[in-house]
């Protein structure tokens, strides 16, 4: 099977998960809200909601597309390097309230515990089943609104310094304990304990929230943060995960910056609207701030309870996010009038969130990109070009090294 041209447009499915925005998803793509929270807009191949690529008659889903000819559409290097799968799932992410505190595991955590349940005979669908394949989920998410979310455990001299300035009973000893002993040991023991172990009642919870708005209206180091957890309670009462989120950096991204996300680091996003890459699985472990299963002993074998300061990351000259995930690469493009080459030896997904942005093929075929819309590309089709006087272009791609150094324009942020 061949695609003539070598690029085509992709219908996108919406989840309607209940933390989305009505309005967000609908604004950037030019369609009607429904009334629903549209949470995520799914751009590639994941069989529980694969995109559909136009052709020459009906448009067909991905990802039986890509299984009927893996070397045309993928490319044979992509399928030596990750076998007959697009190995990147292309996200538009918008948030009206907090996402669950989650971590994810390593390819090998993965493994082990996909093989474990499946030895159990847990179904794929059951709501206490923790992994529904075998692979890891590293992400990176790009801001395209002011963003915030909670990143990696915070340096504990912070965050003994918070629970102080909340004066909870139920904290102090903690922050005590993070002064004493090793980070990684207290940290540990405090989330067991809020998860498993004596788990503060409705009653403390509800006092640890009303000091988190004490703190946030006043002029403390803390304020801002301390208002995001309060906003967090609000929308999750009595969740005990309230005190897990006390433990991370709260960060706030300007429009075209980005957090990568490796294995075990915890994180939640609270609000705001970006674009999410991410290898192509689907496996979470939940620590709060959600009425899904929590599988505390899991959680606790895979989360890496090394405090750091969250790594915010900015573009490249070339408008690259530079990560250590081989499943993906995202960079962020302005095109001008003058064309500039688009195709590479990876598959890739274009998508544009500015204005419009137009690709032609060596034969004349084109394709126009409106603001919300996306094109796959397959690779090694012979030469294609992107213009886009004002356009913002974010392409998703494999993390081939091949890629270093494209030659695009600057990114203007």
């Amino acid at each position: 099977m061949h695609l003539l041209p070598p690029f085509a447009l992709l219908h996108n499915p919406v989840r309607t998960y209940a933390w989305g925005s009505p309005t967000a998803i609908p604004e950037l793509t030019g369609t009607a809200p429904t009334g629903e929270p549209q949470a995520e807009l799914w751009m590639g191949a994941h069989p529980s909601a694969p995109s559909l690529l136009e052709g020459p008659t009906a448009p067909r889903p991905l990802d039986e597309l890509i299984a009927t000819d893996p070397d045309t559409l993928l490319g044979p290097a992509t399928v030596r390097r990750f076998g007959p799968a697009l190995p990147f799932l292309l996200k538009v992410l918008a948030a009206d309230r907090p996402l669950s505190i989650q971590v994810h595991p390593t390819r090998a955590q993965a493994a082990a515990g996909y093989d474990d349940e499946e030895a159990r005979g847990i179904p794929l669908n059951a709501p206490d089943r923790t992994y529904r394949d075998r692979e890891h989920k590293p992400e990176l998410l790009c801001a395209l609104t002011d963003f915030e979310a909670l990143c990696g455990f915070r340096p504990t001299a912070a965050t003994a310094d918070l629970l102080d300035t909340l004066g909870v009973p139920l904290l102090t000893p903690w922050a005590g304990a993070l002064r004493r002993r090793p980070a990684t040991e207290v940290l540990r023991d405090l989330l067991y304990d809020v998860l498993a172990g004596t788990r503060p009642t409705h009653s403390e919870l509800a006092t640890v929230t009303a000091h988190l708005r004490r703190v946030a209206a006043t002029g403390s180091p803390h304020a801002e943060a301390c208002a995001a957890y309060a906003r967090a309670a609000d929308e999750y009462p009595g969740d005990p995960g309230l005190v897990a989120a006390l433990l991370l950096n709260h960060v706030r991204l300007a429009p075209g910056q980005a957090l990568h996300l490796g294995a075990g680091v915890p994180h939640a996003y609270l609000r705001g609207m970006g674009v999410e890459l991410m290898a192509n699985s689907d496996n979470v472990l939940r620590c709060g701030l959600t009425p899904k299963h929590v599988d505390v002993d899991g959680l606790l074998a895979v989360t890496s309870f090394h405090p750091s300061e969250a790594d915010v990351l900015d573009p490249t000259d070339e408008g690259e996010f530079p990560t250590p995930s081989g499943e993906f690469s995202l960079s962020r493009l302005h095109p001008t009038e003058s064309p500039a080459r688009a195709d590479l030896p990876t598959p890739q997904i274009l998508l544009c969130t500015e204005a419009e942005a137009r690709l032609r093929s060596l034969d004349g075929a084109v394709l126009d990109l409106p603001r919300g819309a996306a094109a796959y590309l397959r690779p090694g089709a012979g030469p294609v070009w992107l213009t886009g006087p004002d356009a913002e272009v974010f392409r998703a791609t494999t993390g081939a090294p091949a890629q270093a150094g494209s030659g695009w324009p600057k990114s203007r942020s």
